[in-house]
């Protein structure tokens, strides 16, 4: 399936001049954005097996700060995905006006 507009362009700008976009991990799996720091997802669906899988890659990018860009409608989703899967970063909506932190789980 191809990406939409407001996909492509929280990745692009996510990723800034300095990054890149759809850098390559472990398991023929890819990142959508990265910077020397930090790694962002954007995950659209709102289905929680796919923001558990992006949460996956955001733990297996081995970047210091991990970002989960959702729709506002699903950041706790989002959130609560992250906390499953044990992995401590930020979630943010699409403009980036909100912004959660997800602490690692105890």
């Amino acid at each position: 399936m191809t990406e939409s507009e407001s996909h492509k362009r929280g990745k692009s700008k996510a990723a800034g001049k300095s990054g890149k976009t759809e850098k390559q991990i472990s398991g023929k799996r890819r990142v959508d954005a990265v910077t020397k720091v930090k790694a962002t997802e954007v995950e659209r669906s709102g289905s929680s097996e796919g923001l558990k899988k992006a949460a996956k890659r955001l733990k297996d990018s081995g970047k210091k700060q991990k970002v989960l860009q959702v729709p506002e409608k699903d950041m706790n989703k989002a959130a609560e995905a992250m906390r499953e899967v044990g992995v401590s970063g930020s979630v943010k909506n699409m403009s980036g006006t909100k912004r959660r932190s997800v602490p690692k789980k105890k």
